[in-house]
């Protein structure tokens, strides 16, 4: 009998002229019928780091006076056998070359979410993609992304994408959870190219850093196998030649 996973994506530093050249698309997965005791266990985090259960945990919050609650969050998710993680990193964005390629940013941007996605898919089983809300044109977004997983599983009829739905982040912990996960490779990743900007980042997104790379066993600058099931990264360089 098929399974109903759940699929949380968000983005950092997307758009094309931020002047950010690490881009990073990340992914949480889980059974469906897993994720409400997930968030409400995230929730009970919170509380127990003196949090609100309604504070949104994301990587820009991350400071010393908040370090442990990010540190029990990234131990909650790699001690919970239910929850994966897949991350798609772009090292330098500005070398991209669209008019090569007769693309838009935008439309490369949904071949990024189709890389990121597509791996996770067992035609076995059924899905349901969350997306963060991002701006007017997301529901514009949802749709091409929703026909662009089907068309590449011939599942005209739904069956395998059941739907791809916008949601806010601060009304999901898992959206959440994925906003921290790929924010540490993010920031790591500018880090090791040199954007001074990022260089002096506080010492609480180190230490997070430095306990997802301990608890990982990656160093979040390298592709991991395909089948890594729970911290799965990859770095992409697109077509050598001409840079897709």
């Amino acid at each position: 009998m098929s399974k109903i996973y759940n699929i949380y994506c968000d983005e950092s530093c997307h758009l094309e002229n931020d002047r950010i050249p690490v881009m990073v698309l990340g992914a949480i997965w889980c059974p469906r019928d897993s994720a409400r005791i997930i968030a409400e266990r995230i929730r009970e985090l919170k509380i127990k780091n003196g949090l609100s259960r309604y504070f949104e945990a994301k990587w820009t919050k991350i400071s010393q006076a908040k370090l442990q609650f990010y540190l029990d969050l990234v131990d909650y998710f790699f001690d919970n056998d239910d929850l994966h993680f897949r991350g798609v990193l772009i090292p330098d964005k500005s070398i991209l070359n669209h008019h090569a390629f007769e693309q838009t940013h935008d439309s490369w941007y949904y071949k990024m979410l189709f890389v990121m996605i597509e791996p996770i898919i067992n035609p076995l089983d059924r899905y349901r993609v969350y997306l963060d809300i991002k701006d007017s044109r997301s529901e514009q977004k949802r749709k091409l992304l929703e026909g662009v997983l089907r068309n590449s599983r011939y599942d005209s009829g739904g069956h395998i994408i059941e739907r791809v739905q916008q949601i806010r982040s601060h009304e999901s912990e898992l959206l959440q959870l994925a906003d921290v996960l790929l924010g540490a490779v993010g920031h790591h990743n500018r880090n090791q190219t040199g954007d001074l900007k990022n260089r002096n980042g506080n010492s609480g997104k180190l230490q997070v850093i430095r306990h997802i790379q301990r608890r990982s066993g990656k160093s979040l600058v390298n592709t991991t196998w395909l089948c890594e099931p729970k911290f799965n990264l990859l770095v992409w360089h697109g077509n050598k030649k001409g840079i897709l």
